[in-house]
């Protein structure tokens, strides 16, 4: 290369390297309004749950403020800024009328209710209901979940099918059913560690809210993970 060509290539490199810097227009957040309104949810929960959520990159949210015949079980990956919706069942105990409308949560045994709060998701195993997914209640309002066998299963009740003909879907005895496909999803995105929360949050399309019930819940003591950790249960 001649010098006079390598004086004028860095005079053409200095000219640019002066030039201000580009302003890059701000990136839009993604999603819906219903889905930044899930994202943030996703995140309070997180904060409060703390160490006892040790996979963070993707939440499941049940919002039982809306009818059973509803998309309501949401997973929101936080990662990917996605978030994709399925069914899922409620308690008997919740919904005595079987109208697909939660009306009271419990957390005693035998009550057959779903209880309210944040879960930490543990491993799969075989039990009752086939291939199941232990969960850990973290609220003094689920912190019994353990103790009633509360998990996230399949069920015939919770196929979209069951939907279709008799306009809701069946009732578990307080566990998170869901139908065959989609449990299969649930099974690959959320056990081992990630945090599930059920609420009735009532969250519509423009990410307002039709239930009022949106205090953050208080902390308590994991009974449920204490002694999964120590083999006591």
């Amino acid at each position: 290369m001649k010098r006079r060509d390598l004086i004028k290539g860095t005079l053409a490199t200095g000219a640019l390297l002066a030039l201000p810097p580009v302003r890059l227009a701000a990136q839009p957040i993604k999603g819906s309004a219903r889905d930044r309104a899930l994202f943030a949810i996703a995140r309070r929960e997180l904060d409060r749950a703390g160490e006892a959520i040790w996979k963070r990159d993707i939440v499941g949210i049940a919002d039982y403020g809306v009818h059973s015949a509803e998309r309501r079980f949401h997973f929101v990956n936080l990662d990917l800024q996605e978030v994709h919706s399925y069914h899922v069942s409620h308690g008997q105990g919740s919904d005595p009328e079987h109208d697909g409308v939660l009306n009271r949560y419990s957390n005693v045994e035998g009550s057959n209710a779903t209880s309210r709060g944040a879960y930490v998701t543990w491993e799969w195993y075989k039990g009752r209901y086939g291939t199941s997914v232990r969960l850990g209640g973290l609220d003094e309002t689920n912190d019994n979940a353990l103790n009633r066998y509360i998990v996230m299963h399949r069920a015939d009740y919770a196929e979209p099918s069951h939907i279709d003909r008799w306009g809701r879907l069946g009732r578990s005895n307080g566990c998170f059913a869901m139908g065959e496909e989609q449990f299969r999803i649930a099974l690959m995105n959320l056990s081992g560690g990630r945090l599930l929360f059920a609420d009735s949050l009532g969250l519509q399309a423009d990410g307002t809210f039709r239930s009022a019930n949106l205090e953050p819940m208080r902390p308590t003591q994991p009974s449920d993970l204490q002694r999964y950790v120590t083999g006591a249960f």
